[in-house]
């Protein structure tokens, strides 16, 4: 009879038991209910100067926004993909220093197809490519004064 007392001891519990454990349901998210003033930086630090200070200081008296001037409109570039001939169409707002470069595809120059003065209006240029060219896709820059745009060009 000892050896059947002894069993018991290693038997599990009911299941019952377990089922009467339950977790704790939250229903309700709490709320943090604080007061933070937005920071305001001060005025009289020295060396700080507000944005909109600096923004209303460079508006014009007439209140209309000044617009940059852009000097350079590349209207078109043709044919592409390039086999001997590119034609550029182009408008510049003032007489400037014109520049047209192809670039490889790492940004090194490899022709430089002009440089010259031009006069005010719209231009048609005819450059020849080179033969030395390899097929492949190129970057045509043209630069007048300060602006330049960039078009992308295959040569053949």
């Amino acid at each position: 009879m000892g050896i059947l007392s002894s069993a018991n001891v290693f038997a599990q519990k009911p299941d019952s038991s377990i089922n009467s454990i339950r977790s704790k349901r939250i229903n309700k998210t709490p709320q943090i209910k604080v007061t933070v003033p937005t920071y305001r930086p001060n005025r009289y630090n020295i060396g700080f100067i507000p944005y909109s200070d600096v923004i209303s200081s460079a508006k014009p008296s007439t209140g209309t926004p000044v617009k940059p001037e852009k000097l350079l409109y590349v209207l078109k570039v043709y044919p592409n993909p390039v086999d001997d001939q590119i034609n550029i169409i182009l408008r510049v707002d003032r007489e400037s220093n014109l520049s047209v470069k192809i670039m490889d595809l790492l940004g090194n120059e490899v022709v430089t197809l002009s440089n010259e003065r031009i006069p005010a209006g719209e231009q048609i240029k005819n450059y020849t490519i080179p033969n030395r060219l390899n097929a492949g896709i190129y970057f045509l820059k043209i630069v007048a004064g300060t602006e330049s745009v960039v078009k992308r060009i295959s040569v053949l």
